[in-house]
């Protein structure tokens, strides 16, 4: 097949263009040209803006592929050029969509793919959702052949680690140090990463299947765990000592650092189990690759590149653990006198 991934150079779409080339097909990416990343040789390269539809469609006139692979429409004009762009042109559309489309809290786990996707969590979920229903109404008017997957928390090389007061590398650090990890709450919601390679292995496998034209599916974490094991199993892959995790209620922390708790309003803080049977079953999906060694991966991929930031570089991270532990003491110690 000849495959166009637009995008193909984050942090799935490396991956897929990466695992699209080992199976032999051939591979064209499109996007503007201002993102490196290390592809096969042989992968061809186009450059442009999705969101200049008119230039957007009179390049994708120009290539001749089969299959695409959508990473970067994110509002319903995007697919709408989309739809403009391929119908009657290609044998399939994967669309990279979210689960932020559900809404949050869920009324019940694990999801299915059928669940409640209004309100959406996010302003992007609810984009992302809107593209969806223009894609399964080109697909059951026109017969568009679109195929909707859905990620979670991806990560992997290309990208850091995420935690509660953000994505900073620091965090390494501070882990490999023994230093106090904040956790939100008591650190018992559950949380599921999934590495970047076996999410793109679902996009690969979602091609030249029949069964996933017109169905949207959960690439998402099959093993979930809590944020306290998420922060002691990470400690584990890189050797360092039991993190001394503190835990400090949600509220107080978006309300104490909004700056570095808008992921955590939105998502940290929720509990989420996804269902991926369907995922499974038609897409060959599995996860493959466990949390500790995504987290040496990862990690290495960042040592590598001297992007490791001290823990010394994050002095507000110090004062957040202090003001919680003087705070609970002084709670403590109120009621002792009393």
């Amino acid at each position: 097949m000849h495959v166009l991934v637009i995008g193909g150079t984050g942090l799935i779409s490396t991956g897929i263009t990466r695992q699209l080339v080992d199976t032999g097909h051939d591979v064209t990416v499109y996007n503007r040209g201002r993102t490196d990343a290390d592809l096969p040789p042989g992968v061809a390269h186009v450059t442009g803006d999705r969101t200049d539809y008119d230039r957007f469609e009179e390049q994708m006139a120009d290539l001749d592929v089969d299959r695409v692979i959508d990473m970067v429409a994110f509002e319903p004009a995007d697919v709408e050029s989309t739809i403009r762009a391929f119908a009657g042109e290609i044998e399939q559309y994967v669309f990279c969509s979210t689960i932020d489309v559900y809404h949050r809290p869920v009324a019940d786990m694990p999801i299915v793919e059928s669940a409640a996707r209004s309100p959406a969590v996010s302003e992007y979920g609810a984009d992302k959702a809107a593209c969806e229903d223009r894609l399964f109404e080109a697909h059951s008017d026109r017969g568009f052949p679109a195929t909707v997957l859905r990620p979670w928390h991806t990560y992997g090389e290309g990208g850091t680690l995420i935690h509660t007061l953000g994505d900073g590398t620091a965090y390494i650090d501070r882990l490999r140090e023994g230093k106090p990890i904040v956790v939100h709450g008591d650190g018992t919601s559950i949380w599921g990463p999934c590495h970047r390679d076996d999410v793109a292995g679902a996009f690969v496998g979602a091609l030249d299947n029949r069964a996933a034209i017109g169905e949207a599916y959960h690439v998402t974490c099959e093993r979930p765990m809590t944020w306290n094991q998420y922060h002691r199993r990470a400690a584990d892959a890189l050797d360092a000592p039991a993190p001394d995790l503190v835990h400090i209620p949600t509220d107080a922390l978006t309300a104490a650092v909004p700056d570095r708790t808008g992921g955590l309003e939105d998502h940290l803080r929720f509990s989420t189990v996804f269902d991926t049977a369907k995922a499974r079953r038609d897409l060959g999906f599995e996860q493959t690759i466990s949390w500790e060694e995504g987290v040496r991966r990862t990690v290495d991929w960042l040592a590598e590149r001297d992007r490791i930031d001290d823990a010394e570089s994050d002095p507000e991270y110090d004062r957040v653990v202090a003001a919680w532990r003087d705070a609970e003491a002084s709670f403590v110690g109120a009621l002792d006198s009393s």
